[in-house]
């Protein structure tokens, strides 16, 4: 289960893949180096400026222990809202 306060950062439109990365216990750079990434392509990703390759999320999601479905639902979300 997701804690109350991760749902509330998601929900609030704070990029996911920074609040699954923080809630694991992951710094910026060793999850990029774990998934084989620059930091700075990390970074853009998660500050929405690049999207992202679907096997590179799909990575992502499979370092930080989820479905690339709980990233790319929240991912989705936030889009629609920041449409708003």
């Amino acid at each position: 289960l997701i804690p109350g306060e991760i749902v509330d950062r998601l929900t609030a439109g704070d990029n996911p893949i920074r609040v699954f990365r923080e809630w694991r216990g992951h710094t910026a750079a060793d999850l990029a180096e774990q998934v084989g990434i620059a930091p700075s392509y990390l970074s853009q990703i998660e500050t929405g400026k690049r999207e992202g390759r679907l096997e590179t999320i799909s990575a992502i999601a499979q370092a930080l222990e989820l479905d690339l479905a709980d990233i790319a639902d929240w991912v989705t979300r936030a889009r629609g809202q920041s449409a708003n």
